[in-house]
């Protein structure tokens, strides 16, 4: 399982299915709907859709994606918000999501993209949508295998609180600044210490300027005889050093570190690839691969996945070879929300969003 957002042309998404935000008639409309149907073929997705014609609101039905990528479209009616009962509008929005996801599942789909339904000429509040969306999939989610991407392109949609908007962005640029600082402070120290031992030493009597230009110029490098080299084959079957192996303790792959981790905290693997937001296919492929080291993004959704100190995941990460970087905005948003205990990847993952970062887990 896995939730994804993504900035991206539904009708362009390879997936086994899109969903379209469909009014009850399942009529060709503007927005999302006029473009499905224009990339679909018009003609052939308005024949199929009035065969299944007129649906009420919060249903979904499917037809073929025919000129599309996606294999299928899911027709589905969103709710006009009313402002003056917003308990029904979310009851209709979340009961599109939910029936559209079981109608994947049914037709045998590994992936859907859903649009945000409801929040363009319906009215619904992107923040709200967004919220609606992200608990429905979430919920659904947590007993079927399924990857899904949200199509968002406003970051508007995404409110995080401004505290921590505040607190997140203020965080980067200490830690970042910080980082830069402390190392022109220390290049600066070795150069006023080079300059002030020249000067001594010139003062001094103890070398002439010429001879301490010569001292500083770079020695020359000696000529080395060239030896021959016997060429070594490397055979088919011998194993190719694991990526990061030498942060790596050759006597414990990191696959076995990660297992015994897992087991020490009294977890399932299926709590921590939910709660990672990965995939039980890639999961399994960590599990069972020896030599396998997965990416960065993935190491970091599996610290988050098992609540890990900002410590233990420092040492995660050594031993697929990675570390934090104090230059990367998307490793000191990772950290701030470690360092202060939040692990719910699904925030994080929205403030990623709202940075422009990639983000944690999936399929990567």
């Amino acid at each position: 399982m896995s939730l994804s957002f993504v900035r991206q042309d539904i009708t362009k998404m390879t997936v086994d299915a899109i969903v379209n935000a469909a009014n009850t008639g399942l009529q060709e409309g503007s927005g999302v709907c006029g473009a499905v149907f224009t990339a679909a073929g018009p003609a052939e997705m308005t024949k199929a859709c009035q065969k299944l014609a007129p649906i009420h609101t919060g249903e979904a039905v499917i037809t073929p994606g025919f000129d599309l990528p996606a294999k299928f479209v899911i027709h589905t009616a969103g709710p006009v918000y009313q402002a003056d009962n917003p308990t029904e509008s979310e009851r209709l929005l979340r009961s599109a999501y939910t029936k559209s996801l079981q109608l994947a599942v049914d037709n045998n789909c590994a992936s859907i993209a859903f649009p945000l339904i409801s929040s363009g000429i319906f009215g619904y509040p992107k923040a709200q949508a967004l919220s609606v969306a992200t608990s429905a999939i979430r919920n659904f989610l947590n007993t079927h295998e399924l990857e899904v991407y949200l199509v968002v392109f406003d970051k508007k949609a995404f409110v995080l609180s401004e505290a921590m908007l505040s607190e997140v962005q203020s965080y980067i640029d200490e830690n970042y600044v910080e980082h830069h600082t402390a190392s022109k402070r220390r290049l600066l120290n070795v150069e006023e210490k080079a300059l002030r031992d020249a000067a001594i030493d010139y003062e001094c009597g103890n070398v002439r300027m010429e001879d301490f230009i010569k001292k500083t110029e770079a020695p020359q490098a000696k000529k080395i005889k060239p030896t021959k080299i016997k060429p070594q084959l490397i055979m088919a079957n011998e194993a190719l050093p694991p990526k990061g192996a030498g942060l790596f303790e050759p006597d414990e792959p990191f696959n076995a570190y990660l297992l015994k981790l897992i087991a020490g905290l009294g977890k399932k693997d299926s709590d921590v690839y939910n709660k990672a937001n990965l995939d039980r296919k890639l999961f399994s492929k960590i599990r069972t691969g020896k030599h396998y080291m997965p990416s960065k993004r993935t190491v970091l959704a599996l610290a988050i996945g098992m609540e890990l100190s900002l410590e233990e995941t420092e040492k995660l990460l050594k031993r697929a070879g990675f570390a934090f970087s104090p230059s990367l905005k998307f490793d000191l948003i990772v950290k701030y929300f470690i360092e202060h205990k939040k692990y719910d990847i699904y925030e994080i993952n929205e403030c990623l969003f709202k940075f422009d970062q990639p983000l944690l887990g999936l399929n990567d």
